[in-house]
Protein backbone atom coordinates (compact mmCIF):
# COMPACT_ATOMS: atom_id res chain seq x y z
CA UNK A 1 0.00 0.00 0.00
CA UNK A 2 2.70 2.26 0.66
CA UNK A 3 3.71 2.52 -3.63
CA UNK A 4 3.48 6.24 -4.53
CA UNK A 5 4.67 5.18 -8.02
CA UNK A 6 4.02 8.22 -10.87
CA UNK A 7 3.05 10.46 -8.02
CA UNK A 8 4.37 14.09 -7.37
CA UNK A 9 4.25 15.86 -4.44
CA UNK A 10 5.28 19.02 -3.67
CA UNK A 11 6.38 19.51 0.17
CA UNK A 12 7.05 23.06 1.51
CA UNK A 13 9.55 23.81 3.92
CA UNK A 14 11.34 20.74 2.99
CA UNK A 15 15.05 21.87 2.87
CA UNK A 16 15.37 20.49 6.78
CA UNK A 17 13.57 19.01 9.61
CA UNK A 18 9.93 17.00 8.85
CA UNK A 19 10.11 17.92 5.48
CA UNK A 20 13.21 16.67 4.67
CA UNK A 21 12.46 13.78 5.86
CA UNK A 22 8.93 13.25 4.49
CA UNK A 23 10.44 14.16 0.84
CA UNK A 24 13.15 11.32 1.35
CA UNK A 25 10.26 8.55 1.83
CA UNK A 26 8.18 9.86 -0.72
CA UNK A 27 11.13 9.76 -3.25
CA UNK A 28 12.02 6.13 -1.58
CA UNK A 29 8.85 5.11 -2.50
CA UNK A 30 8.63 6.14 -6.18
CA UNK A 31 7.51 9.64 -5.59
CA UNK A 32 9.01 12.53 -7.68
CA UNK A 33 9.36 15.22 -4.71
CA UNK A 34 9.31 19.14 -5.23
CA UNK A 35 11.35 20.42 -2.33
CA UNK A 36 9.64 23.74 -1.59
CA UNK A 37 11.55 26.37 0.66
CA UNK A 38 12.27 29.66 0.99
CA UNK A 39 15.98 29.05 0.74
CA UNK A 40 16.52 27.97 -2.92
CA UNK A 41 20.16 27.13 -2.39
CA UNK A 42 18.74 24.57 0.31
CA UNK A 43 16.39 23.43 -1.53
CA UNK A 44 18.44 22.38 -4.24
CA UNK A 45 21.16 20.94 -2.07
CA UNK A 46 18.36 18.33 -0.78
CA UNK A 47 16.97 18.12 -4.19
CA UNK A 48 20.37 16.87 -4.88
CA UNK A 49 20.84 14.82 -2.58
CA UNK A 50 17.71 12.83 -3.02
CA UNK A 51 18.70 12.61 -6.67
CA UNK A 52 22.35 11.65 -6.09
CA UNK A 53 20.25 8.44 -3.70
CA UNK A 54 18.56 7.24 -6.81
CA UNK A 55 15.10 9.36 -6.76
CA UNK A 56 13.64 12.46 -8.34
CA UNK A 57 13.25 15.69 -6.98
CA UNK A 58 13.94 19.32 -7.99
CA UNK A 59 14.24 22.19 -5.82
CA UNK A 60 11.59 25.17 -5.83
CA UNK A 61 12.11 28.07 -3.95
CA UNK A 62 8.71 29.07 -2.45
CA UNK A 63 7.50 32.27 0.32
CA UNK A 64 4.25 30.51 0.86
CA UNK A 65 3.20 34.23 2.16
CA UNK A 66 3.67 35.53 -1.28
CA UNK A 67 0.64 34.17 -3.85
CA UNK A 68 2.45 35.08 -6.69
CA UNK A 69 5.77 32.96 -5.40
CA UNK A 70 3.06 30.25 -4.16
CA UNK A 71 1.64 30.14 -7.79
CA UNK A 72 4.43 30.49 -9.68
CA UNK A 73 6.63 27.63 -8.07
CA UNK A 74 3.49 25.31 -8.16
CA UNK A 75 3.43 25.80 -12.18
CA UNK A 76 7.22 25.11 -12.23
CA UNK A 77 6.45 21.43 -10.44
CA UNK A 78 3.62 20.72 -12.60
CA UNK A 79 5.37 21.87 -15.92
CA UNK A 80 8.35 19.79 -14.99
CA UNK A 81 6.47 16.61 -13.70
CA UNK A 82 3.59 16.46 -15.64
CA UNK A 83 0.62 17.32 -12.85
CA UNK A 84 0.37 17.08 -8.85
CA UNK A 85 -1.01 14.40 -6.74
CA UNK A 86 0.27 15.45 -3.26
CA UNK A 87 0.43 18.66 -1.22
CA UNK A 88 2.82 18.57 2.20
CA UNK A 89 1.90 22.32 3.77
CA UNK A 90 4.79 21.78 6.02
CA UNK A 91 6.34 25.16 6.41
CA UNK A 92 6.65 26.99 9.72
CA UNK A 93 8.19 29.08 11.95
CA UNK A 94 8.44 29.47 15.92
CA UNK A 95 8.42 32.40 18.31
CA UNK A 96 8.35 32.19 21.90
CA UNK A 97 6.53 35.22 24.15
CA UNK A 98 3.32 35.44 26.28
CA UNK A 99 0.90 37.42 24.83
CA UNK A 100 1.57 40.97 26.11
CA UNK A 101 4.58 41.00 25.33
CA UNK A 102 4.10 39.25 21.83
CA UNK A 103 4.73 41.79 19.20
CA UNK A 104 1.82 42.46 16.56
CA UNK A 105 4.17 42.08 13.77
CA UNK A 106 5.40 38.94 14.95
CA UNK A 107 1.69 37.63 15.57
CA UNK A 108 1.06 38.08 11.94
CA UNK A 109 4.42 36.85 10.58
CA UNK A 110 3.22 33.68 12.53
CA UNK A 111 -0.24 33.21 10.86
CA UNK A 112 1.33 34.23 7.80
CA UNK A 113 3.48 31.73 7.65
CA UNK A 114 1.27 28.64 8.89
CA UNK A 115 -1.95 29.44 8.01
CA UNK A 116 -1.82 31.53 5.31
CA UNK A 117 0.84 29.18 3.52
CA UNK A 118 -1.66 26.47 3.98
CA UNK A 119 -4.30 28.11 2.25
CA UNK A 120 -2.33 29.84 -0.60
CA UNK A 121 -0.16 26.64 -1.17
CA UNK A 122 -3.89 24.62 -0.91
CA UNK A 123 -5.24 27.04 -3.46
CA UNK A 124 -2.82 26.58 -6.01
CA UNK A 125 -2.90 22.89 -5.84
CA UNK A 126 -6.06 22.81 -6.58
CA UNK A 127 -6.26 24.46 -9.45
CA UNK A 128 -4.47 21.06 -11.27
CA UNK A 129 -6.08 18.72 -8.73
CA UNK A 130 -9.27 19.67 -9.60
CA UNK A 131 -8.91 19.64 -13.39
CA UNK A 132 -10.62 16.36 -14.69
CA UNK A 133 -11.49 15.43 -11.24
CA UNK A 134 -7.86 13.96 -11.34
CA UNK A 135 -7.80 14.20 -7.68
CA UNK A 136 -5.48 14.35 -5.00
CA UNK A 137 -4.36 14.75 -1.34
CA UNK A 138 -3.40 17.26 0.71
CA UNK A 139 -1.46 17.33 4.24
CA UNK A 140 -1.28 20.08 6.53
CA UNK A 141 1.18 19.94 9.56
CA UNK A 142 -0.57 20.66 12.22
CA UNK A 143 0.61 20.38 15.63
CA UNK A 144 -0.98 18.72 19.10
CA UNK A 145 -0.84 22.24 19.74
CA UNK A 146 -3.56 22.17 16.79
CA UNK A 147 -6.01 20.88 20.06
CA UNK A 148 -4.63 22.18 22.91
CA UNK A 149 -2.81 25.28 24.28
CA UNK A 150 0.41 26.02 26.12
CA UNK A 151 2.33 29.21 27.40
CA UNK A 152 4.05 31.40 25.40
CA UNK A 153 2.99 29.72 22.35
CA UNK A 154 -0.52 32.32 21.44
CA UNK A 155 0.63 32.51 17.44
CA UNK A 156 1.02 29.21 17.29
CA UNK A 157 -1.87 27.55 18.54
CA UNK A 158 -3.94 30.06 16.96
CA UNK A 159 -2.67 28.80 13.54
CA UNK A 160 -2.17 25.23 14.37
CA UNK A 161 -5.98 25.71 15.99
CA UNK A 162 -6.66 27.17 12.04
CA UNK A 163 -5.57 24.73 9.97
CA UNK A 164 -8.28 22.25 11.43
CA UNK A 165 -10.73 24.20 10.00
CA UNK A 166 -9.25 24.43 6.23
CA UNK A 167 -8.52 20.77 6.14
CA UNK A 168 -12.14 19.99 7.85
CA UNK A 169 -13.35 22.27 5.03
CA UNK A 170 -11.18 21.14 2.25
CA UNK A 171 -12.39 17.37 3.17
CA UNK A 172 -16.11 18.21 2.57
CA UNK A 173 -15.61 21.07 -0.66
CA UNK A 174 -12.36 18.63 -2.04
CA UNK A 175 -14.69 15.46 -2.20
CA UNK A 176 -16.25 16.09 -5.56
CA UNK A 177 -12.85 16.50 -7.02
CA UNK A 178 -11.55 12.90 -5.59
CA UNK A 179 -9.50 15.54 -2.87
CA UNK A 180 -8.77 14.64 0.46
CA UNK A 181 -7.28 16.37 3.01
CA UNK A 182 -5.46 15.45 6.66
CA UNK A 183 -3.54 17.27 9.54
CA UNK A 184 -0.68 15.07 11.06
CA UNK A 185 -0.04 16.72 14.70
CA UNK A 186 3.08 15.70 15.64
CA UNK A 187 4.14 15.74 19.42
CA UNK A 188 7.41 17.10 20.05
CA UNK A 189 9.85 16.49 17.62
CA UNK A 190 13.30 17.12 18.12
CA UNK A 191 14.29 19.42 14.78
CA UNK A 192 15.86 22.12 15.08
CA UNK A 193 13.12 24.17 15.39
CA UNK A 194 12.38 22.60 18.78
CA UNK A 195 15.89 22.67 19.92
CA UNK A 196 15.88 26.74 19.76
CA UNK A 197 13.12 26.61 21.86
CA UNK A 198 14.66 24.58 24.74
CA UNK A 199 16.54 27.17 25.99
CA UNK A 200 13.79 29.77 24.87
CA UNK A 201 11.46 28.28 27.13
CA UNK A 202 14.33 27.74 30.02
CA UNK A 203 14.80 31.63 30.07
CA UNK A 204 11.26 32.32 29.78
CA UNK A 205 10.13 29.96 32.61
CA UNK A 206 12.91 30.22 34.69
CA UNK A 207 14.02 26.28 34.94
CA UNK A 208 16.78 24.48 33.34
CA UNK A 209 16.93 23.15 29.82
CA UNK A 210 17.06 19.86 31.14
CA UNK A 211 13.86 20.73 32.97
CA UNK A 212 12.42 21.95 29.56
CA UNK A 213 12.72 18.65 27.89
CA UNK A 214 11.35 16.54 31.12
CA UNK A 215 9.24 18.77 32.82
CA UNK A 216 7.42 20.59 29.81
CA UNK A 217 7.67 19.01 26.45
CA UNK A 218 7.60 15.40 27.57
CA UNK A 219 5.98 15.26 31.04
CA UNK A 220 2.65 14.51 29.69
CA UNK A 221 3.91 11.60 27.17
CA UNK A 222 3.48 7.90 28.14
CA UNK A 223 7.37 6.85 27.70
CA UNK A 224 9.15 10.22 28.27
CA UNK A 225 10.21 9.68 24.39
CA UNK A 226 10.16 12.24 21.57
CA UNK A 227 8.45 12.13 18.47
CA UNK A 228 11.01 11.37 15.78
CA UNK A 229 11.13 12.74 12.18
CA UNK A 230 10.60 8.92 11.02
CA UNK A 231 7.61 8.83 12.91
CA UNK A 232 5.99 12.30 11.26
CA UNK A 233 7.14 10.89 7.60
CA UNK A 234 6.05 7.12 7.76
CA UNK A 235 2.30 9.05 9.08
CA UNK A 236 2.57 11.29 5.96
CA UNK A 237 3.31 7.87 3.71
CA UNK A 238 0.53 6.21 4.90
CA UNK A 239 -1.56 8.77 4.54
CA UNK A 240 -0.91 9.58 0.76
CA UNK A 241 -0.84 5.96 -0.11
CA UNK A 242 -4.53 5.02 1.81
CA UNK A 243 -6.28 3.57 -0.52
CA UNK A 244 -10.03 5.68 0.29
CA UNK A 245 -11.38 8.85 1.91
CA UNK A 246 -11.72 7.01 4.62
CA UNK A 247 -9.78 9.13 6.93
CA UNK A 248 -10.25 12.55 5.11
CA UNK A 249 -11.14 15.50 7.12
CA UNK A 250 -9.22 13.62 10.22
CA UNK A 251 -6.36 15.01 12.08
CA UNK A 252 -3.71 12.27 13.20
CA UNK A 253 -2.01 12.90 16.27
CA UNK A 254 1.87 11.05 16.88
CA UNK A 255 2.89 12.03 19.78
CA UNK A 256 3.87 9.22 22.50
CA UNK A 257 0.37 9.48 24.19
CA UNK A 258 0.92 13.15 25.23
CA UNK A 259 -2.63 14.06 23.35
CA UNK A 260 -5.18 11.20 22.79
CA UNK A 261 -8.44 11.75 21.01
Amino acid sequence: MASLDGKVALITGAASGLGKAIAELYAKNGAAVAIADINQQAADATAAEINAAGGKAIGVAMDVTDEAAVNAGTEKVVATFGHLDILISNAGIQIINPIDQLSYADWKKMLAIHLDGGFLTTKAALQHMYKGDRGGIVIYMGSVHSHEASKLKSAYVAAKHGLLGLARTLAKEGAAHNVRSHVICPGFVRTPLVEKQIPEQAKELGISEADVIKNVMLKDTVDGVFTTVDDIAQTALYLAAFPSAALTGQSIVVSHGWYMQ
